[in-house]
């Protein structure tokens, strides 16, 4: 069932990457984004319930609700135009969660790849504080091409390696996942920072015949 949502957890991030692009509607992808969200938070209900009081499954289970709450918080705030502030802060909160999932994904499970999707999510989660909390929207671009990526190679395709039962040599998926999120994030850094400085430039003028008086 965690693998179901996983899938649809990589098609949210790719539609609120296109959403940061500005490829997609903002009321548009609050919907997906509640449908998700309302997944992700039954899911690791269900998963928690059914648990037999097992430690392991229910500390797995629970990290889920972080992205539940994400979902369900960002939906609400583009259908109702909200400050975006506030996810902005929890998303520090699942940032810092994100590090002690991975820490316990690599020593507890012996969960390599999924050590390194946690921390693939702590980025991500981290870049949103940076860009929705602090306001810091020269990394919207940034930030829209880091979150559209992770939902495919942290959502959309473990998922269907899980789910088709392709999912082997852990050792190597993870290094393979780590060498990749540093080279595609390094690289796209001066990418998108020239394109966020030719989205600045054009919208210099813009704004300053709004405020030239006539």
């Amino acid at each position: 069932m965690g693998n179901v949502g996983l899938l649809f957890v990589g098609a949210v991030l790719f539609m609120n990457g296109l959403l940061l692009l500005e490829k997609v509607d903002a009321r548009a992808a609050a919907v997906l984004n509640l449908f998700v969200g309302a997944l992700q938070v039954l899911t690791p209900t269900y998963l928690i319930f059914t648990a037999d009081n097992d430690p392991k499954k229910i500390l797995a289970a629970s990290g889920i609700y972080l992205f539940g709450f994400t979902y369900l918080y960002v939906g609400i705030n583009l259908l109702a135009g909200l400050d975006s502030t506030g996810v902005g802060y929890y998303s520090l909160f699942v940032a810092i969660a994100a590090l002690g999932y991975s820490f316990v994904n690599f020593r507890l499970f012996k969960d390599y790849p999924f050590g390194v999707i946690w921390l693939y999510w702590g980025f991500l989660w981290f870049l949103f504080f940076l860009l929705l909390g602090l306001k810091m929207d020269g990394l919207r671009i940034y930030t829209g091409w880091v979150t559209a990526i992770e939902g495919w190679v942290t959502g959309v395709i473990p998922a269907g390696l899980l789910l088709s039962g392709y999912w082997k040599h852990p050792t190597e998926i993870a290094i393979a996942l780590a060498v990749f999120g540093v080279v595609v994030f390094v690289a796209l850094w001066p990418l998108t920072r020239k394109s966020s400085r030719a989205a600045a430039a054009r919208a210099a003028p813009a704004a300053g015949s709004v405020g030239a008086p006539t």
